[in-house]
């Protein structure tokens, strides 16, 4: 997706809307044909649609998912041109697997998969799940694919990423002795922002056209709510689901958002409402702790020697 297909018809930049102008929706996403992307947890939610309307587009789509059964079930009958491969972002041979088996350039790589809110629980090489999963997952991924990449990587991180003790635990990634599920979790949507940040670093040094952007969902209704450690917090986000949140197709429009339209690296997409629980897809703030920039080169060189995926500049096309 070249900086000229990718232009907005409309919303110019994900500055707001111009007067009588309607708001931005899938429907005025650009036509994507010829085009490759690939979506972690496509399976189900916000990551189900994006790669529907993706492949609507004109794209052809890559369920990358964990479970195949599920993958395949969530892409039969989408219209357009997609496949299902395995990828389980909590094994890092899963993920070397994956990235070793892309041929041919990759337009559009979009890390959506997360975990939330989960019981204290490591991933298969070991670390605490949330971070592993969301975080380290793909920041292996990432780096594993950018010699295929040629557009832009969209990164889902989440408003929570304000909450929690709001900084990285660089003494104790896995929060030994100090778990908790909303620690964990802001700190891996938290990660995903300094990741977002630190990568835009290395590819504007690096001479690169290709793009990192970030984008979060506000309160969308999904499946990702119940898989909480809290029964109490499950009950109130059940609530919340039906009072608040905006569905699965409305979560996901920053998402699409980030991956279409003509925006600067680094940029983060959300909800334009109220809190930014729900709305018309626009450019947003961070937390100052998101902005940090010694925060993200010091986040980078340690998911290096964790996952030993490391930024290679010379292979970027």
């Amino acid at each position: 997706m070249d900086k000229t297909d990718s232009t907005s018809s409309g919303n110019s930049g994900g500055k707001g809307r111009g007067k009588g102008e309607a708001k931005w929706d899938a429907g005025r996403i650009p036509d994507l044909a010829g085009r490759t992307a690939v979506v972690t947890g496509a399976n189900s939610g916000i990551g189900r649609v994006a790669a529907v309307e993706l492949a609507r587009a004109g794209a052809h789509v890559v369920f990358a998912v964990r479970d195949l059964e599920r993958g395949r079930a969530a892409a039969a009958g989408v219209r357009g041109s997609t496949e299902v491969r395995r990828l389980d972002l909590a094994d890092l041979a899963s993920v070397r697997e994956f990235a070793a088996g892309w041929e041919g350039p990759l337009d559009l790589l979009i890390n959506n998969a997360g975990v939330m809110l989960l019981p204290e629980r490591r991933t298969r090489d070991g670390f605490e799940m949330q971070f592993g999963t969301n975080h380290l997952g793909h920041f292996a991924l990432t780096n594993l694919l950018l010699p295929h990449i040629t557009d832009r990587v969209v990164t889902v991180s989440s408003g929570a990423h304000r909450m929690g003790d709001g900084y990285i635990h660089f003494e104790n990634l896995n929060l030994d002795g100090i778990y908790a599920p909303q620690r964990a979790y802001s700190q891996s949507k938290l990660a995903n922002l300094l990741f977002t940040l630190e990568l835009q670093r290395r590819l504007t040094e690096s001479g690169s056209p290709v793009r990192s952007l970030a984008a979060h969902p506000g309160w969308a209704a999904t499946n990702l709510q119940s898989h909480t450690a809290n029964p109490v917090s499950r009950v109130l986000m059940a609530v919340g689901n039906k009072v608040v949140a905006q569905d699965d197709k409305g979560g996901a429009l920053p998402t699409l958002f980030a991956a279409t339209q003509d925006l600067p690296g680094a940029s983060y997409v959300g909800p334009g409402g109220v809190f930014e629980m729900r709305g018309a897809p626009t450019l947003v703030g961070r937390s100052a702790a998101a902005s940090d920039v010694e925060a993200a080169k010091r986040l980078w060189t340690a998911s290096e020697e964790i996952t030993g995926a490391r930024f290679s500049v010379g292979a970027v096309a």
